[in-house]
């Protein structure tokens, strides 16, 4: 028999504002300690050098979290120039240099074939698994692997800063699957000059924002109190991507047995994905079928956040 894990059953979502040096884990285990809480997890790694919003989810929040994977998000990042890394950021070591150096409208000129649906090559030193092994566990023994090129869709790519010829800063909003190093490598490459990631933070992710997001200071300051429960934020705040439909009280009572309930939704598409509410609380995620919903997900939700 299985040790039953121990922690509070609370669900919400956390901002956080991820600091430099730290892996996406590390945050998922600090915030999971300081709540106490049973179940927690996170919506979209961030790699330990990048700054920024990471949305931490706690007990049923869990269950929203491809939701928020999948959503839009935003990264400000700067680009070295002059000069490629085997990990296409700054902590590699330099595999190729440049004197060549773009103007400022040469690489907005470039910038032009990185939006819309794209095919991107992700990093060497990423999580991508080849023949079951991550990468980075291959390339950190030397070596060099075939890796297949994957959809992406950006939305957009800006030039926001030059402040000197060997570094501009881009922000990028793009879909899920992104590899901003790639972006910078794969630029440094069309412009002729090599590239790679100096800095990154992600400034939104969904309906997150980094202005929005606790530091890991103030996360440990408050650590299993009140405080820290008022700043969760309702699970469904992950669902704004879906439209919602508001279950009658026996509607409500079958899809919290995980069966097909009565529900009101006015203008739903049949076979749309949908959240219903009851009473103003998420019940269940699933298809709207005929004045139903069917569920594919339910939300048990035993201890809310305070709004």
């Amino acid at each position: 028999m299985g040790r039953r894990r121990q922690g509070r059953d609370i669900s919400g979502w956390l901002v956080v504002d991820k600091p430099a040096g730290m892996t996406s884990t590390a945050v998922v285990g600090k915030v999971r300690w300081a709540f106490d809480a049973k179940k927690a997890g996170h919506a979209g790694t961030l790699d330990p050098d990048a700054t920024g919003v990471l949305a931490v989810a706690l007990g049923e929040a869990t269950k929203t979290v491809p939701y928020v994977t999948d959503a839009l998000k935003a990264y400000e990042f700067t680009v070295g120039l002059g000069q490629a890394t085997n990990t296409d950021d700054a902590e590699g070591e330099v595999i190729a240099q440049s004197a060549a150096r773009p103007t400022e409208e040469e690489i907005k000129a470039a910038l032009s074939a990185f939006v819309g649906d794209i095919e991107q090559v992700p990093p060497q030193f990423s999580a991508v698994k080849i023949d079951g092994e991550r990468a980075y566990k291959r390339a950190r023994d030397g070596e060099t692997m075939e890796i297949a090129a994957r959809p992406l869709y950006v939305e957009s790519l800006l030039l926001t800063d030059m402040p000197d010829a060997d570094h501009v800063t881009l922000e990028l909003t793009c879909g899920k699957g992104g590899y901003v190093r790639s972006i910078a490598r794969d630029l440094g490459a069309a412009l002729g000059c090599h590239g790679h990631v100096r800095a990154l933070r992600r400034i939104w992710s969904g309906p997150f924002d980094a202005e929005d997001g606790l530091t890991i200071e103030q996360i440990e300051a408050l650590a299993r109190t009140p405080e820290l429960d008022a700043a969760l934020r309702p699970v469904e705040e992950a669902l704004q991507s879906l439209p919602q439909v508001r279950a009658t009280a026996e509607g409500a009572t079958r899809l919290r047995n995980g069966n097909p309930g009565m529900v009101l939704a006015p203008d739903v598409p049949y076979g749309t994905e949908a959240w219903a509410s009851f009473e103003g609380r998420a019940l269940a995620i699933g298809r709207y079928k005929s004045g139903e919903l069917h569920p594919t997900r339910v939300l048990n939700i035993s201890a809310v956040p305070a709004s």
